[in-house]
């Protein structure tokens, strides 16, 4: 059987730069960033008190009905905003010959907020300190005051997708991956192998996530991933610096509308790119370490470059090398941006010093499930309009990290090829490839 090509023909996102594409693009290519100090909740006693956090964001101004929403949680919520944003982009709400039977869901989610006020106020009383348990009566008689069912539920990882199916009549293949940093890059690979069995026509895609809650900042400062920068937060996120010293958190919701090429060119949609190649690999070392040697980045990275059908190790007839854009992973962290360099050593050889390779996680922070998303949305835009948006910070190079970083100022080149990098907790590794249409 033909193998189907899958393309991409509606994008959106709700971020922490802002809430649609072309404002939150000219910021990333102005080298800005949205890392400010936490007000959600009180962060003055944290390690780390500081994130690029979602602010002025409206969710009921992207749906028919709020009330049919009730209240969603925080990755719902940017989730539907990111979805009608693609969904309107895409020219599918006015086909009229749409079978929704054959339009699914595939998204990287996280949690929402968690109501860690409600988990305290409910907990710490019926804690016996003697006894070194919590007594069950006067638990639950906290829960009966303090924790609102319908409130929690909407936390769940599956209720964005939930939602939107609900908001756009969507029935066909449901599906959510929970795989950390690498969940959005995980969905979409696989929602575009649905769509290539023919399982399909169209696939909504991408991740929603907030970890920007007491318990998410608590769990990673205890992990040591955030920087503790609070004297120049601003400058705090700096990947591929010598003084890198952690990430900075963020949140919010990339999304994609994937279709086969067929149904695209059926009803004549504009065709942003084609996804050519998905790959994935198992680090198979610890849980939240990735192998020295870079096994598992590069494992993924050449998966889906054969699936792409790229040699890269070649040129193209202009001596360029077959990839001229690399979106990395980036995170900030001593480990990860050592091991990612190292691993694009391994599977590009000679031509890894000729790629640009940029983490626009430098200037929006780490969306967590939602930042393969976020990320590959940058390369659709980085093909559109011949510019690489810069890393940030990096005023200080690590004389170990020798690669083409494109260090603070955006630069203009042709980008007809660009591959996305994302790995997760757990030693999750994936990768896409995207080409022009």
């Amino acid at each position: 059987m033909t193998r189907r090509r899958v393309v991409i023909t509606g994008s959106g996102w709700i971020t922490p730069m802002g809430h649609d594409i072309e404002s939150v693009w000219k910021r990333l290519v102005a080298g800005e960033t949205s890392v400010a100090p936490i007000d959600r909740f009180d962060a003055a006693t944290f390690p780390t008190s500081f994130a690029n956090q979602v602010r002025e964001y409206d969710w009921t101004k992207y749906v028919e009905s709020a009330a049919r929403h009730g209240q969603p949680g925080m990755h719902t919520a940017f989730a539907l905003g990111a979805t009608r944003q693609a969904w309107d982009t895409s020219g599918l709400g006015d086909f009229a010959a749409l079978d929704r039977r054959r339009c699914g869901l595939y998204l990287g989610s996280g949690e929402g907020v968690l109501d860690f006020d409600a988990y305290q106020k409910t907990t710490v009383p019926a804690w016996q300190a003697e006894l070194g348990s919590v007594n069950d009566s006067t638990w639950l008689a906290g829960a009966k005051e303090h924790i609102a069912c319908r409130h929690e539920v909407a936390q769940e990882p599956n209720e964005p997708i939930a939602h939107i199916a609900r908001e756009f009549g969507l029935r066909g293949p449901a599906f959510n991956c929970l795989t950390a940093c690498a969940a959005s890059t995980q969905a979409i690979g696989e929602a575009c192998d649905i769509l290539r069995r023919g399982d399909a026509d169209v696939m909504i895609s991408g991740g929603t996530h907030t970890m920007l809650h007491v318990l998410g900042m608590t769990g990673f400062n205890r992990l040591t991933a955030l920087s503790t920068r609070s004297e120049d937060y601003q400058h705090a996120s700096r990947p591929f610096s010598r003084s890198r010293g952690g990430f900075v958190m963020g949140e919010g919701s990339g999304v994609i509308i994937l279709e086969s090429l067929e149904h695209a060119e059926a009803r004549g949609a504009t065709i942003l790119a084609e996804v050519t190649g998905y790959g994935s690999s198992a680090d198979a070392y610890r849980i939240t370490d990735l192998h020295p040697e870079g096994r598992g980045p590069a494992a993924a990275m050449n998966a889906a470059m054969r699936e792409a059908g790229i040699d890269p190790s070649a040129a193209d007839e202009d001596g360029r090398p077959p990839v001229q854009y690399i979106s990395a992973h980036g995170t900030g962290t001593q480990e990860n941006d050592a091991i990612e360099t190292k691993s694009v050593k391994l599977v590009f050889g000679d031509n890894a010093p000729k790629i640009p390779m940029t983490s626009i996680k430098s200037m929006m922070g780490h969306l967590i499930c939602a930042a393969g998303a976020v990320e590959l949305i940058t390369c659709l835009l980085i093909m559109r309009d011949g510019i690489i948006p810069p890393t940030i910070n990096l005023t200080d190079p690590d004389p170990e990290l020798d690669l083409d970083y494109v260090p603070n100022t955006a630069r203009k080149t042709a980008v007809d090829t660009c591959l996305s990098n994302s790995f997760g907790f757990g030693g999750q590794n994936d990768t896409l490839v995207v080409t022009q249409p």
